[in-house]
């Protein structure tokens, strides 16, 4: 029965030259947080450092690296375009302050002590 459903693998693979299997592990799955990304770039280039801002801790960590070329750059912008505007046809328009955001080491909280 195995290879029944080997064959029927290859035989799905081989009617659709174009599709790509994509494996995203349990590990992967779960995401990881951020509340900031920085980008820099180079004529080659663009690294997307996403991190991770505590409130009360002095030092941020970046928590994932993505370097990826202006070309994909340039669909990521394009998919996130499309992918805002969906979300905001189902669930209202995303609230934006009207000031660039501010990071305090507190985020303006008290410090907790211990």
């Amino acid at each position: 029965m195995s290879e029944e459903k080997n064959k029927d693998k290859a035989n799905a693979q081989s009617a659709n030259p174009n599709q790509i299997n994509i494996e995203l592990s349990e590990e992967i799955a779960e995401g990881v947080y951020a509340n900031l990304a920085m980008i820099a770039h180079s004529n080659s280039e663009f690294v997307i450092d996403f991190i991770r801002l505590m409130p009360g801790v002095p030092k941020a960590k970046v928590k994932s690296r993505i370097v990826i070329t202006p070309e994909h750059a340039k669909r990521l912008l394009l998919a996130l375009q499309d992918n805002i505007k969906k979300y905001e046809e189902s669930f209202g328009s995303i609230k934006q302050s009207e000031e660039a955001p501010k990071f305090p080491i507190n985020f303006g909280g008290t410090i907790g002590e211990a």
